[in-house]
């Protein structure tokens, strides 16, 4: 019995320690002192496109659509959905993107199945069998399409004037997010992105960068 006690004991106390190490994780993230382009004399670029008419700019609207997915924190859960689209409590990364252009008034699915549809030699992952149900939340294809069809920019995080709010950016093949109007002190931005993670707008740019490096950075033409 002593032995059973001792193992709740160890246990409970083990569960504390771990969430306590998770809320302050929370904690830190949430309140970290952050920065703005300004602070770094960075002219924050606008689209000259307003697409859905709104009145706010399209860069300023995928941005402010991906703050709005980062702050519902859809459960992290990774299926297929016969409509394609999964829906609004859950999502991988690649919904960030989407719906974040849908905040903008475009629809990534039917931009993407379009090109599919003409250049689907073009999208390995494909391999000659689309399915628009699922091709549009693949990270392969979401840069597959970009690539042709977007503004292709730099991949050095050194050059922190050309990373700009509501950007793309792929990690490998296998992660994707939005960049963050928000700066850490050097000036690097924030990355609004779905991996399951407590805080999904958070300063982890440069390190997710190590673990995998960027293999693209995007934006939408504005012309």
């Amino acid at each position: 019995m002593k032995i059973v006690k001792r193992i709740i004991v160890i246990t409970g106390i083990s569960i504390t320690i771990l969430s306590m190490f998770l809320l302050a994780m929370l904690g830190y993230h949430k309140y970290k002192k952050h920065y703005l382009a300004s602070d770094f004399q960075i002219k924050t670029v606008k689209s000259k496109l307003d697409y859905d008419q709104d009145g706010i700019d399209d860069y300023t609207d995928i941005l402010q659509g991906a703050k709005k997915e980062a702050e519902n924190k859809p459960v992290y859960k990774s299926a297929y959905y016969a409509e394609g689209y999964p829906p609004e409590t859950e999502g991988v990364c690649t919904d960030v993107i989407w719906r974040a252009l849908k905040n903008a008034g475009y629809s990534l699915k039917e931009m993407i199945d379009e090109d599919i549809k003409h250049h689907v030699e073009q999208y390995p992952r494909v391999a000659g069998k689309p399915d628009p149900n699922i091709d549009f939340r693949r990270v392969s294809n979401v840069q597959v399409y970009l690539e042709r069809n977007q503004i292709s920019l730099t991949t050095d995080l050194n050059k922190i004037e050309e990373w700009q709010p509501g950007d793309v950016v792929v990690f490998g093949i296998s992660h994707i997010g939005i960049i963050s109007d928000k700066r850490n002190k050097k000036g690097i931005p924030y990355l609004i992105h779905n991996g399951g993670q407590p805080e999904r707008e958070e300063d982890i740019l440069e390190r997710y960068n190590q673990y995998e490096p960027i293999s693209g950075h995007y934006r939408l033409k504005d012309e």
